[in-house]
């Protein structure tokens, strides 16, 4: 059975590296070989066949119900329900809907936004809205979040947002016992909203992470206890355990003998497993607990004998039937594995251990099991997850879920006598939270490195079988020479007298990252939309953190405009820097930068930076004002122009006009019809352009006139919202481009690969040739 679901699990895998699915000839073909598989009677064979068939019929599915293009930026009316519990900011309440009818063929689940909303917003409402959507789109970074994968995996085949007029209209209700979302909605709604650590409670006992604040998840995630705050498997075996023993305690003392008390039990321990599971909206983890859960009791109901890894088999094929995207999702991973690592280093061993002996090998084996998929997912492993776990463990796991789980049961029938319950589970989170703060801040607390490639991978798993095997197999230190590929995997460096520049994708804005052989330096760091959210930590550290930088030799802000500053004070908190250049110094005054002046320059490995803007003591427009830097390599030149406009332009050739030749140039003003003026552009004399711009953004950048100036270079031209991060390298005399929606080209994809100017589609398009 094991080897079975493993096949499964691999033919599912197999598809998700495609960059487009399979046609019906492929699937007339693997039929054919699943007939095959029958004949020779090759089980494993066949799931591995079964495996490959149902995830592209699953996926090919899915992707049908996206929007169709034609209706992208068109108004269209549609009604249906409010599918799970709405997050809300200062501007906006963002939630899934579920269509039921529409004006135009839609996707049945819809994400919304609805900006400075007059009225509240519940899950379970029914609602009319004029909408304007759009098809999935998100940024695609190295190391960064893919949003189009996460869309794709919970069947969100739109984003948009509600318009102010017409009117949206409430037109109904769903009733609390036809929806687990009503239920959840109505337990968000009666929590106690004071207290220092409400969104925590909220996260353990309705599993909606919405109010934990991003300190908060650093927190947990330095501390390797995020599992703990937001219901996982762990919580659901608790719950269930705890109403198998007092089910069977108190059938016992009823004394009905007509049913078994451990079948009674077993039978209430399900449903209490699945109602849990329910309230957090049956994420991947849950799934996979409630269906071992059901395996289990089950097998107690018909008294019959399982063994472990059968039971984690089943629950691994069950879960791939329901979504074989789940794959996707590091969850699934981290959840499987974990459960795997603990039957494999506990169960079946010889001897027994106390309780609390138990408890601390179940750490240092989980710890030190999961930090390969830690390192690379996360590109980080933390080194005082075996003690926070240890204590937060029975803290979180016998106190604060069994007593939230009481208290939210009084509250629903007298919330006065919930109130001193919540109270005093406060207390005991803010004593947890204080002590898990203070793991977090020590300097060993956690460990940085690049994600390691997949070979290493290969390398790690028989190694951490090798290591965590019982006592007295031979030379279990082998297992460490295995895991050493997941180190010595250092991101491969420029050599002196050239570089490697990034345009990030951060949608309508700018992020530049370069590195030379020993130096980084960060141009622009993208907008911030929210006190939780921008571009510097949603994009350019995990980019940083991919390659392994652990310090910034400059920081450059262009100018004080939130799509270019809005990243700075997330990417200078987490990252050390030495110096910051900007023209609003006034706006970074806490991380003392510095004026950005014409004629500052500084060589770093043989490569030279100068800045040619702004001119001391001008008086000019807040875009004009943008820091201009030229970078001169030893085979190439690059020039990033900010925001400047056609004032500014006309300032550099004035002043530089036979210094501002380069082979690439960074679009000014994102390709603004106020920019990119032809006698600019004739100095310039760009090879390549490069355009950071949002997927249709509103400015409707870049404007048409702009880009045939650059066609009329015959420039080569590429654009974020296009093509994803745009890397260029400067190497062997050439400039090599690789674009990230050709390197990580995935199926669920829906950016377009055209290029508007370039002919060019290769990922790896040697522009230039040997110079």
């Amino acid at each position: 059975m094991i080897l079975s679901a493993l096949a499964f699990l691999a033919g599912i895998l197999l598809v998700q590296q495609f960059a487009t699915l399979p046609d019906v000839l492929w699937l007339l073909a693997l039929a054919a070989g699943a007939g095959l598989m029958v004949w020779l009677r090759y089980w494993r064979g066949l799931f591995f066949v079964i495996g490959v068939v149902w995830v592209i019929v699953f996926a090919a599915a899915r992707l049908a119900d996206r929007l169709p293009e034609q209706l992208a930026g068109v108004d269209v009316q549609v009604g249906g329900v409010v599918g799970n519990l709405p997050e809300q900011d200062d501007r906006r309440i963002r939630f899934d809907f579920v269509v039921k009818e529409s004006t135009q063929p839609l996707p049945s689940k819809l994400r919304l936004n609805w900006y400075y909303p007059n009225t509240d917003v519940k899950a379970g409402q029914h609602w009319t809205f004029t909408t304007r959507l759009k098809p999935p789109h998100g940024s695609l970074n190295p190391g960064g979040f893919d949003y189009e994968r996460w869309l794709f995996t919970e069947g969100i085949g739109a984003t948009g947002y509600v318009r102010s007029f017409p009117k949206p209209v409430l037109t109904g209700q769903k009733t609390f016992w036809t929806s687990i979302a009503v239920w959840r909605q109505t337990i968000s709604d009666r929590l106690p909203n004071g207290g220092k650590h409400g969104g925590l409670l909220k996260a353990l006992v309705i599993g909606d992470g919405s109010g934990i604040t991003p300190h908060q998840w650093e927190v947990f995630r330095k501390t390797g206890t995020t599992h703990l705050v937001v219901i996982s498997g762990s919580h659901i075996a608790l719950v269930a355990g705890l109403v198998y023993l007092l089910t069977r305690r108190l059938w016992a003392w009823i004394g009905c003998l007509a049913y078994p008390p451990q079948q009674v039990a077993a039978f209430a321990a399900m449903l209490a497993g699945i109602f849990y599971a329910g309230l957090a909206g049956f994420s991947v983890p849950t799934q996979r607990a409630v269906v071992m859960l059901t395996v289990l009791m089950f097998a107690v109901i018909r008294q019959r004998h399982l063994q472990p890894f059968n039971t984690l088999a089943v629950a691994l094929v069950a879960v791939l039937a329901l979504e074989p995207t789940a794959v996707l999702a590091a969850g699934f991973w981290l959840s499987f594995l974990a459960v795997a690592i603990i039957v494999y280093a506990v169960a079946g061993r010889l001897g027994r251990s106390g309780p609390i002996a138990e408890a601390i090998k179940i750490n240092w084996v989980t710890s030190l099991g999961l930090s390969p998929l830690l390192l690379f997912f996360f590109q980080q492993i933390s080194l005082c997850a075996p003690l926070a776990n240890f204590i937060a463990v029975p803290v979180i796991s016998l106190l604060v879920v069994p007593g939230a789980l009481l208290a939210v049961l009084l509250m629903l029938v007298w919330q006065a006598a919930a109130a001193p319950l919540f109270v005093l589970l406060d207390l005991v989170l803010q004593a947890l939270y204080e002590l898990l703060a203070y793991l977090a801040r020590l300097p060993f607390a956690t460990l940085n490195h690049p994600q390691p490639p997949y070979w290493a991978l290969g390398f790690a798993v028989p190694g951490m079988l090798i290591l965590l095997a019982p006592r007295g197999w031979p030379a279990r230190w082998a297992g460490l020479v295995l895991l050493l590929p997941l180190m010595f995997n250092e991101d491969k460096k420029p050599a002196l007298g050239d570089l490697n520049l990034t345009v990030l994708d951060v949608g309508q804005g700018l992020a530049v990252a370069v590195q030379t052989a020993g130096h980084w330096l960060v141009y622009d760091t993208g907008a911030k939309f929210s006190a939780e959210s921008d571009m510097g930590q949603s994009v350019l550290l995990p980019f940083l953190h991919e390659h392994g930088v652990a310090k910034l030799d400059r920081l450059v802000i262009s100018h004080g405009d939130n799509d270019h500053i809005g990243g700075a004070a997330s990417l200078l908190q987490a990252m050390p820097t030495d110096l910051v250049l900007t023209s609003v110094p006034e706006q970074l005054q806490g991380f003392a930068p510095v004026r950005c002046r014409a004629g500052q320059s500084w060589q770093w490995d043989h490569v030279n930076f100068t800045l040619l803007s702004p001119p001391s003591g001008s008086a000019v427009s807040d875009n004009d004002h943008s820091c201009v830097l030229k970078i001169e390599a030893a085979h190439a030149s690059v020039l990033l122009t900010g925001d400047i406009e056609a004032g500014a332009e006309a300032g550099l050739l004035k002043t530089y006009r036979s210094q501002l030749k380069a082979d690439v140039l960074i679009a000014p003003h994102h390709g603004s019809h106020t920019s990119s003026t032809q006698p600019f552009l004739q100095a310039v004399k760009p090879d390549t352009v490069v355009i950071s711009a949002g997927y249709r953004n509103p400015f409707g950048h870049p404007h048409k006139e702009v880009l045939n100036r650059y066609r009329q270079l015959k420039a080569h031209s590429f654009n974020t919202a296009d093509n994803g991060a745009i890397t260029l390298q400067t190497e062997n005399n050439a400039i090599t481009v690789h674009t990230q929606r050709e390197i990580d080209a995935r199926y669920w994809h829906n950016g377009r690969t055209d290029f508007y100017i370039s002919e060019q589609e290769n990922n790896n398009v040697n522009i230039y040739g040997n110079r």
